[in-house]
């Protein structure tokens, strides 16, 4: 079985916005074969928290020095753009 990845979700409050944003990513991920843990934090509490994930997902600004692939969550909200932003961090977490 493959390696679980870990996603961090970051929004303003960690609470209804993140929440929406992770349940995506899990049935995405498991969709294509990788079993994700997701993680939800507030914006400012990303970068404290970035260090034990494989990558973050934010619909908040966060900082760009994360050192870790980050992506823009707003697609999740909308609609535009999530296919491609699935397959990216899907590309993020195969490496």
């Amino acid at each position: 079985m493959a390696q679980q990845k870990v996603v961090l979700i970051a929004c303003g409050t960690a609470v209804a916005t993140s929440t929406v944003v992770a349940h995506a990513i899990e049935e995405a991920m498991a969709e294509r074969g990788i079993p994700v843990m997701t993680r939800q934090c507030k914006a400012t509490e990303v970068r404290s928290m970035a260090a034990d994930a494989d990558v973050v997902v934010a619909t908040t600004p966060v900082p760009d020095d994360l050192g870790k692939p980050t992506f823009k969550g707003l697609p999740f909200l909308t609609g535009i753009g999530k296919a491609q932003v699935l397959d990216d961090i899907e590309k993020a977490l195969r490496g």
